[in-house]
Formats: C-alpha cells, sequence, structure tokens
C-alpha cells in the first residue's frame, strides 16, 4: 500500500509531454535493470545522469540512503532544480526525515519496484504531489511528533501561521486520505483541496506533501 497525495498547480491535470528521467544507480546492474523497465513507457524521456537539471526527475537507486546518496540528492535537487525519487532497501527513522527536507518527492522500495511502480513515482515526482509508502508516512509523522515533544517550551520556535483549512487538510494527509476522500470529508471540491496545498507549499517552499505534512507536524499544528 501506498500514499500519494497531489499538489499540482492549479488548472493543470497530468503531464502533457514526455517526463525526462536521469537515473543515478551506485551499481551497473541496478541500472541497467531500471533503465530497462522505464524504456518501455512513452511517457518517459530516458537522460544520461549529467543531463539532469530543472524538470528532470532524478531517479537515485541504492540499497540504503548513505551519505553519499544523500549529498547527490541535495545537489540534484537544490542546485541542479531537478525533482527526486528515492529507491532503496531500507532507510533508518534517523534518515527519513532528512531526505524528505533534502528533496526526496517519492520513496520506493527496491522489493517493490516493479515498472508500473517506478513509473507512478516518476509522475507523482514530476508533477510534485510527493509519493511515500504508507509504513513510511506512519514513521515519518511519528518522528518528527517525538523532534516536536522535545522542542516544545523552547522559546522562539518558528511559527508559520497556517490557515485552519490548510490545517485540516493536511490533518487528512496525514491520515493517509486521497484528494477524493478529503474533499468529501470537508466538503471541499477536489480543486479547493488541490488549490490549498499548492498555495501552502508554493508560500512555505515546500517541496511535496510529505515535506508539508512534515512541517505542520514540526510546528504542533497536527
Amino acid at each position: 500500500m501506498r500514499n500519494s497525495f497531489g499538489t499540482t498547480a492549479p488548472g493543470t491535470d497530468g503531464p502533457e509531454s514526455r517526463i525526462p528521467v536521469a537515473v543515478h544507480a551506485w551499481d551497473p546492474i541496478s541500472r541497467e535493470g531500471v533503465l530497462g523497465q522505464l524504456r518501455q513507457h512513452q511517457v518517459i524521456d530516458l537522460r544520461e545522469e549529467t543531463e539532469t537539471g530543472p524538470d528532470t526527475v532524478a531517479l537515485l537507486v541504492n540499497d540504503t540512503l548513505d551519505e553519499d546518496t544523500l549529498s547527490r540528492l541535495r545537489r540534484l535537487v537544490r542546485s541542479e532544480g531537478a525533482r527526486a525519487v528515492l529507491v532503496v532497501s531500507a532507510i533508518r527513522e534517523s534518515e527519513l526525515l532528512d531526505a524528505i527536507e533534502s528533496g526526496a518527492g517519492a520513496i520506493v522500495w527496491r522489493h517493490e519496484a516493479t515498472a508500473h511502480r517506478l513509473v507512478q513515482a516518476v509522475l507523482a515526482a514530476s508533477r510534485g504531489d510527493g509519493d511515500l509508502p504508507a509504513d513510511l508516512l506512519g514513521r515519518l509523522i511519528n518522528q518528527v511528533r517525538s523532534l516536536h515533544r522535545t522542542a516544545t517550551g523552547h522559546p522562539g520556535a518558528p511559527h508559520s501561521g497556517l490557515a485552519p483549512r490548510e490545517v485540516d487538510v493536511l490533518r487528512l494527509v496525514a491520515e493517509g486520505l486521497d484528494t477524493g476522500e478529503i474533499a468529501s470529508k470537508l466538503s471541499y471540491s477536489e480543486r479547493t483541496v488541490k488549490n490549498v496545498m499548492h498555495g501552502l507549499t508554493t508560500r512555505l517552499h515546500l517541496r511535496n506533501r510529505a515535506h508539508a505534512v512534515a512541517h505542520a507536524l514540526r510546528e504542533g499544528y497536527i
């Protein structure tokens, strides 16, 4: 099971053109395997690692989130403007928030990395939607809540000024509801829900849904 939630800009639907994807793998077998899975999909435009840049989805494949992988993730997102998908076999709880705040818009377990699943993650990352396995979303929530409890009572904590309806939407995102379910719960249209998410992520410079949930948790809103 996985959780995904759209933060696509208002007025846009699915991708209308091919998505440039650069695969960054730490061994040649993994790289060729991922390239073979993605090559058959017309929506994917495969690029060389050196061609990663704005509007490109960087797909990073490694067994674990080691320091080299994390450093490359940060460089690709912050310096080159790429969107990022992280494919790993395992990730420690202490590394999860680092991955999200460094720009991982989607995380896929290696044992679930079928061609279909990889394309789903690439599509989500390209739209800025975010895509996490359900178990990782739960671990992220627990970790940020723990950090918030530790920081409670310390003066000078920043406040982001989330509007009540933004908090309502983010609380339901954290519970794993999709756009339609959130709209139904709050008696909003799906477009309104997407507009709320797009507005807050843009205003607060948040990269994706998981980053938005982490931010709200860290600030004590949910």
